[in-house]
């Protein structure tokens, strides 16, 4: 192992070499610095020229300087690392390590939902082939991998954003608007859940009702200026997530489990009034820790207590579904701060920003502040993660489906089958892990290629990430900051192929790598 590692990294290190020593030679050629004084009058010009010749050393041949610049890179290695300045005279260094928290903030969370959304969708549609649900996600999944991202941003602020802010003036819905939604609903969830055509009319007849209804109620409760979950909505959805965990994890007919998450779903609706004491005013991320910890624990003791012999399941469904369950209690908390957010003096009833990372006006009082700045954050964030996570997860779909649906066609799962083994089991325990093989190369560069930026998205949102500075490279011709990118770009990829490899040899234990 540790001979292969070796070797992996003496060729990373070439391949780094060799692809860096491209990149600044093409860039050197292909730019010109000094042709903003193609047209300039000042009678200072020629000693401008001289000054950013000497400044830049354009007067060292580009492999040269690629040389002088290597130098201050490989300086890393010691403790020492120096990528230059940019031509606005700031160190690279210092210009990156502002832009990466800012694009890591922007794109994890897109890359997660992605991930989570299309792999879940994928598997669904592979499971329930050539359904009324597979074709109409198929469908879809096509539609959003064909379409321009600065398109669906476009579409995403107008009416998600511009609409919406002035729907909050009047927040009323119509009633045969509400009817609209929980049709559209209706049908989407009984082509989730499908079945029978009877059991398929029923769930979409009670579904759309549901929506539609709950509607109504927001009508009246005037819900969307002062939004909330309450205990009752806390404890509607702690039981759901709980059936859908122990579904997936054991199956309902595994009594043990089931009470284990329903036990542990309760546990979490009775503690809403005691975690709102803890998450006060002056909370902050510590008392978010501290939740989550109490509701985990309370799951391990309720896991342990229901059964003493195979115990492991049972904690771990209910471990799943406390963590899971506590994560409406954050966003309630969230919720709360609304009226204020939406009345302060920096937003002004315009709650969906359609530009920047954060909201400029505010006072020190709501920067301290963790639920309301924390909320600013979350309403910056609502735009560009929708954009890219419609965008990402239709490609996690196409290759999540097609991996299982390989998957399911192989000798082993007919075997599974042929010894009486139930559905849930053969495609939990057997065929998803396995479809999850070809999907860790994808995973791995996915969340390298973070750092990189998504440059058309911070672009059209106005974010200044990594996205941002790599466009201001190329546009001002800013050869160190270019390659300042790269670098990170380069190092994150090539290291990203080395853990997918070497995770492999740890998920599939067919494969073994030769030392």
């Amino acid at each position: 192992m540790f001979a292969y590692i070796t070797r992996r990294i003496g060729m990373m290190l070439l391949i780094i070499g060799g692809s860096s020593f491209l990149s600044y030679n093409l860039m050197a050629y292909s730019s010109n610095p000094l042709s903003v004084f193609g047209e300039s009058t000042q009678k200072n010009k020629a000693f401008l020229i001289k000054q950013m010749i000497r400044e830049l050393q354009l007067d060292v041949p580009p492999p040269v300087r690629f040389f002088l610049w290597l130098r201050g890179a490989v300086a890393g290695l010691w403790g020492h690392l120096d990528l230059g300045k940019t031509r606005l005279g700031f160190p690279v260094l210092e210009v990156i390590g502002r832009a990466i928290p800012i694009t890591f903030r922007l794109v994890i969370g897109s890359t997660i939902l992605a991930i989570v959304i299309g792999i879940t969708i994928g598997m669904i549609t592979a499971i329930r082939q050539y359904t009324r649900f597979d074709y109409s996600m198929t469908f879809i999944s096509f539609l959003l991998f064909s379409i321009p991202i600065f398109w669906v941003a476009v579409l995403l602020k107008l009416y998600l954003a511009i609409s919406f802010n002035d729907f909050l003036l009047n927040p009323t819905i119509p009633p045969q608007v509400s009817i609209g939604f929980g049709l559209v609903a209706g049908f989407i969830i009984s082509g989730i859940i499908g079945g029978s055509r009877k059991m398929y009319f029923a769930i979409f007849a009670g579904a759309s009702v549901v929506v539609a209804g709950l509607l109504e109620i927001a009508n009246v409760t005037n819900w969307f200026l002062q939004p909330g979950l309450g205990i009752v909505g806390i404890g509607v959805l702690a039981f759901g997530i709980a059936v859908v965990i122990v579904q997936l994890s054991t199956g309902l007919a595994n009594k043990r489990s089931l009470t284990a998450g329903l036990a542990t779903a309760g546990f979490v609706t009775l503690a809403y009034y005691p975690f709102q004491l803890i998450l006060g005013k002056n909370a902050g991320i510590l008392a978010v820790f501290l939740i989550f910890s109490i509701s985990i624990f309370a799951a391990c003791v309720i896991g342990n207590f229901v059964e003493k012999i195979d115990k492991k399941v049972n904690i771990r469904t209910a471990v799943l579904t406390a963590f899971l369950a506590t994560l409406p209690i954050l966003l309630d908390r969230f919720m709360q701060v609304f009226p204020e957010y939406y009345n302060s003096d920096g937003v002004h009833g315009r709650v969906v920003p359609t530009l920047g990372q954060a909201t400029d006006i505010l006072t020190d009082a709501q920067r301290n502040n963790f639920w309301f700045s924390g909320l600013d954050l979350l309403m910056h964030l609502i735009l560009p993660t929708l954009a890219l996570t419609l965008i990402s997860f239709a490609g996690y779909v196409r290759y999540s489906r097609a991996s299982l649906l390989e998957v399911l066609n192989m000798d082993y799962i007919r075997t599974a089958r042929a010894k009486g083994l139930n559905e849930r089991t053969v495609i939990m325990r057997h065929a998803l892990r396995n479809a999850m093989l070809p999907l860790t190369t994808i995973l791995v560069n996915d969340f390298a290629g973070v750092i990189g930026g998504a440059i058309i998205t911070e672009k059209v949102f106005g974010w200044k990430g990594m996205g941002s500075v790599f466009n201001q490279a190329l546009g001002n011709y800013d050869l160190n900051l270019f390659m300042g990118v790269f670098i990170l770009g380069s190092v994150l990829t090539v290291l990203a192929n080395l853990v997918a490899d070497l995770l492999f040899g740890v998920v599939d234990p067919r494969i073994r790598i030769r030392k």
